[in-house]
């Protein structure tokens, strides 16, 4: 027998041990503790591993998990890999590689990308294997760090071009950041090298920011960013805070709890979102002028020459997971739209906190058609009994499942169609 030979039969077992017969693993009775529409239903597949951030799904059902620095049992960083090799939906072999902590990972041909808060790594992962093969090459270095630190990634459909989140350092690039009725630096100095997406060659090495391009700006924090089915990069935006906290005569506490908009928009080469002169209004349906730059909570200016949403989502819900359903194990209507994960909010006040949850926003010839729909609920619970949940990462199953992670408890599902 050829060396070929015993490398095509190892591979087929290694797919056949993570995915048995191609076989949907039954559901948990309560879908690990959260809601989901009819004929749905959720394993859990792992439960706390830390601070799960974003994952990736291989061909053959393994999961890799990024997992970012924290404290006590949740202090492990790197990458955490699983397997399920009974069919069960429980992952009975767990692996781990890496120590820094991060947030972006995905999956190229043969390697894994993984994204700490000062570079982006790419580690050899051989088809079928759980494990990466040696030590890391630097893809890029010395990112800017602090703030909003999340290095999450997208890489394009050939694999050769690596998109990257590189978030403002602060709320909205006032003189003294947060403090009351600071004026806004104008122009923003963080613009030049933060507060946008970044375009890296996804097979270079060593290559440092300049190496790279500004593929689009104005996004104070892109955590969401996904390629929909034709390609196309899309990202979700943290919208600034603290309208109320920083402008009293402006805004009162509870405008400022349902002000700005969340926002999700397609990335073109030289886009400018706004931030920080600009952010959206939802009641008024469009871009304002921010306090720091003049802007009374109506006047537009300058944001009139800025990018305009494709979709919108109430204030302070934290848009972190971004994933556009290409499988085919869940309802047609689902098929091309978005799914994303929102991490909770922790600034609404007076006004309950919210968020914390998984929606879906249809679309119809690559665009948002009609409004969103909340998807999984139940990750937090208000009165604080049970495990607290809050959803980050979103990835897609080779047989068209949906897993969601949790950095809060460290919780992963598999969330399953079974029909009504």
């Amino acid at each position: 027998m050829s060396w070929k030979t015993i490398a095509a039969l190892s591979l087929a077992a290694a797919l056949q041990s993570a995915y048995p017969a191609n076989r949907l693993p039954p559901c948990d009775p309560d879908n690990g503790g959260i809601t989901l529409p009819d004929g749905f239903c959720a394993v859990v597949l792992a439960d706390q591993v830390g601070r799960a951030r974003h994952l990736a799904v291989a061909p053959n059902g393994d999961v890799f998990v990024a997992l970012e620095d924290g404290r006590g049992a949740a202090a492990r960083g790197g990458v955490l890999a699983l397997r399920d090799t009974s069919g069960d939906g429980k992952a009975d072999r767990i692996e781990h590689f890496g120590t820094a902590g991060g947030t972006g990972i995905v999956l190229g041909k043969g390697v894994l990308f993984f994204g700490t808060g000062t570079a982006v790594l790419r580690y050899a992962l051989p088809a079928g294997q759980l494990t990466a093969a040696g030590e890391p090459q630097v893809v890029v270095h010395d990112l800017p760090a602090g703030g909003h630190g999340a290095k999450n990634l997208a890489l394009s459909t050939d694999g050769s071009t690596l998109f990257v989140n590189i978030g403002s350092p602060s709320n909205s690039c006032q003189l003294a950041d947060r403090a009351l009725e600071s004026p806004g630096k104008d122009p923003c100095p963080e613009l030049a090298t933060r507060a946008g997406v970044w375009r890296f060659d996804a097979r270079g090495t060593n290559q440092a920011q300049p190496d790279g391009k500004r593929y689009a700006t104005g996004i104070r924090n892109a955590v969401g960013l996904a390629l929909d089915p034709a390609g196309q990069p899309w990202a979700t935006q943290h919208g600034r805070d603290q309208l109320g906290q920083n402008w009293p005569k402006l805004f009162t506490l509870e405008q400022s709890a349902e002000k700005p908009s969340e926002e999700l928009f397609p990335l073109h080469d030289g886009d400018d979102f706004g931030w920080p002169y600009c952010y959206h209004d939802a009641e008024l349906g469009h871009l304002v002028l921010a306090p720091e730059y003049g802007g009374d909570g109506k006047k537009v200016g300058s944001c009139a020459q800025k990018k305009e949403p494709a979709a919108v989502f109430p204030a302070h819900w934290a848009p972190d997971g971004l994933l556009f359903y290409t499988g085919s194990q869940f309802p047609a209507s689902y098929r091309g739209g978005a799914f994303i994960a929102f991490h909770g909010s922790w600034n609404r006040a007076p006004l309950p906190q919210a968020g914390y949850r998984v929606v879906f926003v249809p679309f119809k010839d690559g665009k948002p058609a009609g409004t969103y729909q909340t998807f999984a609920d139940g990750f937090w619970h208000e009165n604080g009994t049970g495990p607290q949940h809050r959803p980050v990462g979103l990835a897609l199953g080779p047989d068209g499942s949906l897993y969601v992670t949790d950095d809060a408890a460290g919780r992963i599902w598999r969330v399953i169609y079974r029909g009504r």
